[in-house]
């Protein structure tokens, strides 16, 4: 009898013994994962080289150079100041004999590559299907939409096919539309003459 009742009033403390025991002995909780690593920044992508050429532009002052250039804005700064910040120069090297002077940008320089006009002059770029261009000489504007057209003019100096407009052009300069014999036949170029008004439109 007073063993049972000694049983008795033991057995909830070893109970909670074993309770603690085994909380005591419980695994540890998981580490926590490790964040992961940030993606890493996209490449910076090159711009797409040029396939065609869009725009050629020439300068033939009085002091014998040629000036070329394959964008808009080099352009219209020269016709402006008469100069430009950066060039690439080639001594001789215009069809006339004369020193043959390229009007480049900054990308061309970060590139070290050649510039639009270079590739242009050297036969290395084709020309685009809505090709523009433009030679200014003694005054007046020439305006091709025919690059083998163009090419010839600078050489010789000679219009075989053109339309005129007389005083039209910027400060009363002259307009001459140049075109082949096919296109003559058919009539005044519009779209050319089109272009030649939208780009100074633009420069506004």
């Amino acid at each position: 009898m007073t063993t049972s009742i000694r049983l008795r009033s033991v057995a909830p403390v070893a109970v909670a013994f074993v309770l603690a025991a085994c909380a005591g002995t419980q695994p540890p909780a998981p580490a926590p994962k490790p964040a992961p690593a940030p993606a890493p920044a996209p490449a910076a992508v090159a711009p797409a080289a040029m396939t065609a050429a869009k725009y050629y532009f020439v300068v033939l002052p009085e002091d014998g150079r040629m000036y070329a250039f394959g964008d808009v804005a080099n352009y219209f700064q020269f016709l402006e100041h008469k100069e430009v910040a950066l060039t690439r120069t080639r001594i001789g090297g215009s069809p006339m004999g004369s020193t043959l002077v390229f009007g480049i940008t900054n990308d061309d320089v970060k590139s070290g590559k050649p510039s639009v006009a270079e590739q242009v002059f050297d036969a290395k770029l084709p020309p685009a299907d809505d090709f523009y261009g433009e030679v200014f000489k003694n005054g007046r504007y020439y305006v091709f939409s025919d690059l083998k057209v163009m090419k010839e003019f600078i050489g010789s100096g000679e219009v075989p096919y053109s339309f005129t407009d007389i005083g039209a052009g910027p400060g009363g300069a002259t307009l001459v539309w140049v075109v082949d014999s096919a296109g003559f036949k058919k009539g005044r170029p519009q779209v050319t003459i089109d272009r030649f008004a939208a780009l100074r439109k633009d420069k506004k």
